[in-house]
């Protein structure tokens, strides 16, 4: 029998890890701009170091690895799910038939504010962040590049947008969950966190309007024509285009598994690929797997229609392939979370932070400095809610505060900061779907960073703090 000895790490040894996925990534991606991928593979090595130091196997290390990531895996199917989602959707004509329409309708100067606004509908009424993502904000994408506009600002506004409805909607698994772990009920956390969410999506429209451009706008008019007769040419547009989108949607609503829908959705484009733009099957799946290209149209006997640069830089995209890059940086983050749940270093941290609470503004001030570290080391936005949760409730009852101050900063700092942490799955979902780094949308993202700010301003004011009466 192997009886092996766990040494208890000091604070130093365990902390040793996360300092070096910092400095990793401050000097490695922010100076020098190395991948991401290799930066947190070094960090997993440090971390899986320190793991056998303290007399943990290899075995250990390798089995709490995959521990995690088994729990990233329908993650990571919905990544590679997204990428043949865009292929099938782009080779039907659904994607072409939305920008169509909404170079037609969407005015240029006002295309970011838009973005953010219907995406945020869409959230609200389905209750997810990725469904509205990978639908409407794909094809507000397709819009805004074909508008020439700043695609930076217009994925921040996608982003934020799907995270106000996330965080919003009482459809929302995030919402759920948080009002759960906190012991408050559902709609008592939404009404309390209009709070910080009304301010923060004031302030985002505020910014959104400011960055339009009457300039820009009206230079890009004389080149929306061509691009809109030209997607007329190449694709055959009607109503049954909308289906796959229908699906996506009214499946959110009804809250059917996301997977075997993404799947459904895929098949119905299929359909329209075959049926209303005339390619082949195999062309379809072809799309679907390695991403639509300009070429295709050849098969079907358009091959001598000229297709603009604007309209290519559109249209060649998406297949599941294309994924692949995102789920090696999933794996890589992963390894790095699963070699630090053994060093205890985060369990350290969250402890040290506890200890320094005084009042009202500390308390909410650690639990959103807890979130935060919890959703950049573990990469896990569910964790993000739990490990506070457990680890300040009690903090919230002994100082007279009601629970729902917890859910609220938990979603404030947890749920709508993931997407902007490039190595969590909504980050790198929200790059591979919109086409843009994460940090490149990130200072755009108004509306989930502005709630923090808010959050604090609560705390320190007390205004919007509730109270127990007992």
């Amino acid at each position: 029998m192997n009886n092996k000895t766990i040494t208890r790490p000091s604070a130093a040894l365990a902390l040793l890890p996360i300092f070096a996925m910092l400095i990793f990534l401050v000097i490695g991606y922010g100076v020098y701009s190395l991948p991401i991928e290799s930066l947190l593979l070094a960090s997993a090595i440090v971390a899986s170091g320190v793991a056998k130091k303290l007399g943990h196997s290899w075995d250990d290390i390798q089995n709490a690895i995959v521990e995690r990531l088994a729990q990233a895996l329908p993650a990571i199917f919905i990544l590679v799910l997204v990428g043949g989602l865009i292929g099938s959707w782009m080779i039907g004509g659904t994607i072409p038939m939305l920008v169509y329409y909404g170079l037609k309708i969407v005015s240029p100067e006002y295309v970011v504010v838009t973005a953010f606004l219907v995406t945020s509908f869409i959230s609200l009424c389905t209750g997810t962040s990725w469904g509205a993502a990978g639908t409407i904000g794909v094809a507000l994408m397709g819009i805004a590049t074909s508008m020439d506009a700043n695609l930076a600002a217009v994925a921040g506004a996608v982003v934020s947008g799907a995270y106000f409805g996330d965080k919003m909607s009482p459809l929302s698994d995030s919402t759920n969950l948080a009002s759960l772990v906190a012991g408050t009920s559902l709609y008592e956390h939404i009404q309390h966190m209009l709070w910080t969410t009304v301010p923060a999506f004031l302030v985002t429209i505020i910014v959104f309007l400011f960055a339009s451009n009457s300039e820009v706008a009206t230079d890009t008019l004389q080149n929306v024509d061509p691009i809109v007769d030209n997607i007329d040419e190449l694709f055959t547009l009607n109503l049954f285009l909308l289906l796959p989108p229908v699906v996506i949607l009214f499946g959110a609503v009804c809250k059917f598994p996301t997977i075997p829908l993404m799947v459904l959705a895929i098949l119905v484009a299929i359909v329209n690929a075959v049926t209303f733009q005339e390619f082949e099957l195999i062309t379809a799946l072809t799309s679907t797997l390695h991403g639509f290209n300009a070429s295709m149209f050849e098969n079907v006997g358009l091959g001598e229609i000229t297709v603009l640069s604007d309209v290519l830089s559109l249209i060649n995209r998406g297949g599941m392939s294309s994924m692949m890059g995102v789920v090696l940086l999933v794996f890589c983050a992963f390894s790095f979370a699963g070699a630090l749940a053994l060093t205890g270093g985060l369990t350290i941290l969250i402890s040290f932070l506890a200890t320094s609470i005084k009042g009202t503004t500390s308390l909410i001030g650690a639990t959103v400095v807890t979130t935060f570290t919890v959703v950049c080391t573990t990469s896990d936005g569910k964790l993000a809610l739990l490990i506070p949760s457990e680890l300040f409730r009690d903090t919230y009852k002994r100082m007279q505060l009601d629970a729902k101050n917890l859910s609220r900063t938990l979603e404030d700092a947890g749920t709508v900061i993931e997407p902007l942490i490039p190595w969590t799955s909504a980050g790198v979902f929200m790059t591979a779907a919109l086409g843009i780094p994460t940090l490149d949308y990130l200072p755009w993202a108004v509306q989930n960073y502005t709630a923090v700010v808010f959050a604090m301003l609560c705390a320190m004011t007390g205004i919007g703090i509730s109270k127990t009466h007992s």
